[in-house]
């Protein structure tokens, strides 16, 4: 089985049992494939509106809802103000029955969810329309974080999926070329750079004056980034920490539990075994009692 299949499955259960579940899968193919076992004790648990998502995905309730985008960016395009106005309205429409339907599933995997997180829950399906990339994202039924739109910017996937490779490089119904999720990101960012740079205006020299160091936005955008990566790959070994942590409690509260009740055993081993103890001393006593009492009847006939 690939890990993409395995994360899918592990991420439709329910937040609160994520850790025992993923600790279960991880221990059932350690021993036949100890590579896909490493890959599954690095899963990250869902969260909560991502878990909610998944659960959609995983009933194909999110296809309208990624369908109606193109028609949307279309109608924006071509500032069809009539086309515009009914498709948002169409869009309001299927994402609050799709939150509806996602807090209805919650509570039927005995997870409710709260207002928050179904806030979060529409604002990750509204990024799946605004954004192809997103739209592949959300119905591959691997995130682990929700999405957020901001403006026209591209959505943001970094450390959004379980498995990214498993993910089309390209959404199904958008006429690009497939392009990988990081450098379709990079690409838009790079080009919307290039567009600013070129109608900024450019400042006269002044002749008397020092000429200041050039600076170098390509490379300063590269360095955020890389800083925004390192800093999300160290949150995300925090949650790999936390969650092994979360896994060894479990274990150490089931040993504790397991040593409880072997120690209850034991107190009533105890306390039978002295319930027989009193009953054999009282059987002794009557024993002595009688021996007594015949050893006394016998010298009463000697006489």
């Amino acid at each position: 089985m690939e890990f993409a299949d395995v994360a899918r499955e592990l991420l439709l259960i329910a937040p609160g049992d994520f850790v025992a579940e993923r600790t279960a899968r991880q221990r059932a193919v350690r021993k036949d494939d100890r590579d896909l076992a490493a890959a599954i004790g690095k899963l990250r648990k869902p969260a909560p509106a991502a878990w909610v998502v998944d659960l959609l995905a995983h009933d194909g309730a999110l296809d309208d809802a990624v369908n109606l985008g193109p028609a949307l960016r279309k109608a924006q395009a071509d500032a069809d103000p009539g086309a515009i106005r009914t498709l948002r309205q169409q869009r309001s429409e299927v994402i609050e029955a799709l939150t509806q339907a996602g807090a209805d599933l919650a509570s039927d995997a005995g997870h409710p969810a709260t207002s928050a997180v179904l806030d979060q829950v529409r604002a990750t399906i509204e990024a799946a329309m605004a954004d192809p990339h997103a739209g592949a994202a959300v119905r591959s039924g691997l995130l682990v974080t929700p999405l957020e739109s901001v403006g026209f910017d591209a959505v943001d996937l970094d450390g959004a999926l379980a498995d990214p490779d498993a993910v089309p490089d390209a959404w199904s119904g958008s006429d690009a070329p497939p392009i990988p999720i990081t450098q379709a990101r990079g690409a838009r960012k790079a080009s919307r750079a290039s567009r600013s740079t070129e109608t900024e205006p450019q400042d006269e020299p002044q002749p008397d004056a020092q000429p200041e160091p050039k600076r170098d936005p390509a490379a300063e955008r590269k360095a955020a980034r890389q800083a925004e990566t390192a800093a999300r790959s160290e949150s995300r070994d925090a949650d790999a920490a936390l969650d092994a942590a979360e896994a060894d409690l479990e274990q150490a509260e089931e040993r504790r539990a397991g040593l409880q009740r072997e120690l209850e055993q034991a107190d009533a081993e105890v306390a039978r075994s002295e319930q027989a103890r009193d009953a054999a001393e009282a059987t002794s006593n009557d024993a002595r009692e009688l021996l007594a009492a015949a050893q006394e009847h016998r010298r009463t006939l000697g006489r």
